[in-house]
């Protein structure tokens, strides 16, 4: 199989506008309190640091990494592979997601963190693809849905490959 970029489902310039609403949205909820962001590595990197960018209010930002991909497939499997360096407890958490798919990795995300007793905690993500839920999870600022198929750009990987297209894409996958 040769997989590689194909149709582009979102410009440069359409993510941009994505992100300023969302960006707008954000702050109008937010007026008046500090924002504590968890960009979840390593998908959301690029969307995470675009977004913050065009927040107003204050915020903090620490980190978590997990996996639960291998190749184009979900294990159903979430592992945590860096865990956030400070606390959230009594702050206003928004966790920020590249893609949110069968909604396992997010709803063990919230079960951990709300755990650690927020003051609040919302989800944003760039791409949402309802149609493979698994689970009910809660999706409070939404860039983009899409289909059910494979996407790569913008931060978004194939064994990490081709994050660093300014455009998401659909994957193409042809026999050789």
């Amino acid at each position: 199989m040769n997989e590689q970029p194909g149709k582009t489902l979102f410009s440069k310039e359409e993510i941009e506008e994505k992100l300023n609403e969302m960006a707008a949205a954000i702050d109008e909820d937010y007026e008046g309190r500090t924002i504590s962001f968890i960009p979840i590595l390593r998908g959301s990197f690029v969307f995470s640091a675009d977004l913050i960018r065009r927040i107003h209010c204050p915020c903090e930002v620490d980190f978590l990494a997990v996996s639960s991909f291998e190749g184009t497939s979900s294990t159903g499997q979430v592992q945590l592979k860096k865990d956030l360096d400070g606390s959230i407890e009594s702050k206003h958490v928004i966790i920020l997601e590249d893609i949110v798919d069968t909604g396992l990795t997010l709803k063990y995300l919230c079960h951990m963190l709300l755990a650690r007793n927020p003051a609040s905690l919302r989800v944003a993500t760039l791409l949402d693809r309802t149609d493979r839920r698994a689970c009910r999870v809660d999706v409070d600022y939404r860039g983009f849905q899409i289909e059910d198929e494979f996407v790569v750009g913008y931060g978004l990987d194939l064994n990490q490959k081709y994050r660093n297209l300014p455009e998401i894409r659909a994957l193409e996958i042809t026999k050789r």
